[in-house]
């Protein structure tokens, strides 16, 4: 099954005149939640759909757990999960402290084995 991409305009105004560049963008087919991946599951495996589902509910809390204790999180089939933190610079190390962070947001990295899906891509131009 092909990956289906449009093409985006997009203005570079630095250039001098303006110019115009067309890029591919990926168009999304639909969304698939976790109840739709625990049916897949559990037509794959022993286990029911309802353990599927907990499991995957469950991960999802203690990856979130374990992210705010300050761990990266690595699941050797999936990925990497780690914290990034954004913050405002101080000008000394003595005056850094919490109310220079901004906020914090959470950072994956595919796993070898999950990228070595993009080896066998396909695409297709819509018009």
């Amino acid at each position: 099954m092909s990956v289906q991409f449009k093409m985006v305009a997009k203005q570079n105004n630095i250039a001098t005149p303006p110019q115009t560049k067309y890029y591919p963008c990926a168009v999304s087919k639909g969304t698939v939640d976790l109840e739709y991946i625990s049916k897949i599951i559990a037509g794959r495996s022993s286990l029911s759909e309802a353990d599927c589902y907990g499991v995957m509910i469950a991960m999802s809390d203690v990856i979130g757990q374990t992210l705010a204790q300050g761990q990266t999180v690595k699941i050797d089939s999936l990925g990497t999960f780690a914290l990034s933190i954004k913050g405002s610079a101080a000008d000394s190390p003595e005056i850094l402290g919490k109310n220079h962070i901004k906020g914090a947001r959470i950072l994956y990295k595919p796993s070898p084995r999950l990228k070595k899906f993009l080896k066998y891509l396909s695409f297709k131009r819509l018009y």
